[in-house]
């Protein structure tokens, strides 16, 4: 692929959700480290983007694009697995559980409803959560109602929040599309502010996220990272990434 080509594709990756990693570049394009490194120094000084730590940023008065949920479920599958297995194994018999929003949370779910000889109690948000886990026999299912967000399958707003302000847990489980500095970002401010009061209202706060989530940034910071008590991640993460955010909390790494 010639370089004229390269920036283009790059540009068309940015355009989805506004950022991008070295990473994702390198996985799409299969190119070296340094051809990606010099590409994005290239669209930079075309005025066309702007370096962020590990990656880029889009220069547009545009808003980021959200990703559809189907977009979501084709990227970085593997690692998802990774991670959801991890967390199901830090679940406990008669544990009553948040699980919100996310297709690395539906691999979660899909992981709790293959687990035999537990009894546990999941609440959730999230309708494609809910669909996977509607019939199992060993899990106590509940689905938070509201305002529905089609991208996602999301509940969120007023009707969300009051029932959930009301509820506690044992753990709670959530995901972001960005990790930055102290923050945890998403799209929507709705599904943050849900995910936010489910946190507060658990014992113990996991966030799943990718490896590709660190150093990113999105519309809402919902939560900070030292209020968490474990971040669950592939172990694609970089070492630098690894240092900078374990001085916040504790990071695992899926096998």
């Amino acid at each position: 692929m010639n370089k004229k080509r390269r920036l283009e594709k790059i540009l068309d990756m940015l355009k989805i959700d506004g950022t991008i990693t070295i990473k994702e570049i390198i996985d799409e394009l299969d190119i070296s480290d340094m051809t990606a490194r010099r590409d994005l120094d290239a669209l930079e000084a075309d005025g066309l983007l702007t370096r962020t730590h590990g990656g880029a940023q889009l220069l547009s008065s545009k808003k980021p694009l959200e990703k559809t949920h189907i977009e979501k479920k084709s990227l970085n599958t593997k690692e998802k697995i990774d991670i959801a297995k991890k967390a199901c194994s830090l679940i406990k018999d008669g544990d009553t559980i948040f699980i919100g929003p996310g297709t690395t949370l539906e691999q979660l779910a899909l992981e709790l409803k293959g687990r035999k000889g537990y009894k546990i109690r999941v609440i959730t948000n999230s309708l494609p959560v809910f669909l996977i886990l509607n019939d199992s026999e060993t899990i106590d299912l509940l689905l938070l109602g509201g305002e529905y967000r089609e991208i996602t399958g999301a509940f969120v707003g007023s009707m969300a929040s009051t029932n959930l302000k009301a509820m506690r847990f044992a753990k709670a489980f959530v995901s972001a599309n960005a990790v930055t500095h102290n923050s945890i970002a998403t799209y929507s401010d709705k599904e943050g502010v849900i995910q936010q009061l489910s946190l507060n209202n658990a014992v113990e706060k996991f966030l799943l996220v990718d490896s590709t989530k660190f150093d990113r940034y999105d519309f809402f910071n919902f939560y900070n990272l030292d209020q968490l008590d474990t971040i669950i991640t592939d172990n694609q993460i970089s070492p630098q990434h690894l240092e900078e955010f374990s001085q916040y909390t504790t990071i695992l790494k899926a096998d």
